[in-house]
């Protein structure tokens, strides 16, 4: 009779601990890509560590956190594409020369470390939030350039490396595909914004997802919460960049730079 309570009480406790945990995947998911999906980029800030701390290890977490943020991108999708504010061009553009990138990043990530990856990033991204706050005026207005073929080119080689970073690393690097489609294409953060959360949320993380799914576990368990966290963040932050505007996104963005400046410095 006793170990009959036993079994009952273990079990009730382990459903309870289930639920609590669920909860806080979900809005722990909710809050990341919500703040994510309105300034163009750093779920992997909030989410990533929680992940590690939550127990995982270090390649199970970025590949349960890579499938997860493809909700992200769907999201977004759902709430921009309705605004058409997508240029054919470049979406091409991002995924021919992203992707590729992507995938070569997520397949070297588990065999070197990259704290050195993320120091240099820490440093760049600190840098361009240094500068992007003293331009004031910097994606404020759309005014496109370098839309020749020696220009797209160029443009694609960074996107190219941009997206080696993004298969290797956990943050950061779709706030630095935002600031270059500002600063080379000349694009407002708001237009920016959606590129990186559609080509980036949905198309890079879901290859770089696949990538690291063949490579390493995932804790297929997590998923479902943290999807309908990313999914409902992905829209309702999209809805929030599309409301407020490029003056609000710009400074998000200058704040969430900042602060995965000082975390990719630091170490996880």
């Amino acid at each position: 009779m006793s170990r009959c309570v036993s079994i009952i009480g273990a079990s009730i406790k382990k459903i309870y601990l289930n639920n609590s945990e669920q909860i806080i995947l979900f809005l722990v998911s909710l809050f990341a890509n919500t703040f994510s999906a309105f300034s163009g980029g750093g779920a992997g800030l909030i989410q990533f560590p929680i992940l590690l701390f939550l127990g995982l290890s270090f390649g199970v977490a970025l590949a349960t956190h890579k499938i997860a943020s493809v909700a992200l991108g769907i999201g977004a999708a759902l709430r921009y594409l309705s605004d058409s504010v997508l240029d054919q061009k470049f979406v091409a553009l991002m995924i021919l020369f992203g992707l590729p990138g992507v995938i070569l990043g997520a397949s070297v990530i588990l065999l070197v470390p990259d704290r050195f990856a993320e120091i240099a990033l820490g440093v760049l991204i600190g840098g361009l939030s240094i500068y992007s706050i003293f331009k004031s005026e910097l994606g404020q207005n759309y005014l496109p350039k370098n839309r020749d073929r020696t220009g797209l080119l160029l443009g694609g080689i960074v996107l190219f490396f941009l997206g080696v970073l993004n298969g290797s690393l956990t943050s950061g690097t779709g706030l630095f595909v935002t600031l270059w489609l500002v600063i080379w294409f000349g694009m407002d953060y708001q237009r920016a914004v959606a590129y990186t959360l559609i080509m980036v949320g949905f198309f890079w993380n879901g290859s770089g997802a696949i990538t690291l799914g063949l490579l390493s576990e995932i804790r297929w368990d997590w998923l479902p919460a943290l999807i309908l966290g990313s999914f409902i963040g992905g829209y309702l932050g999209s809805h929030m960049a599309l409301r407020y505007g490029s003056a609000w996104i710009k400074r998000a963005f200058e704040a969430i730079t900042l602060l995965i400046s000082i975390r990719l410095l630091l170490g996880s």
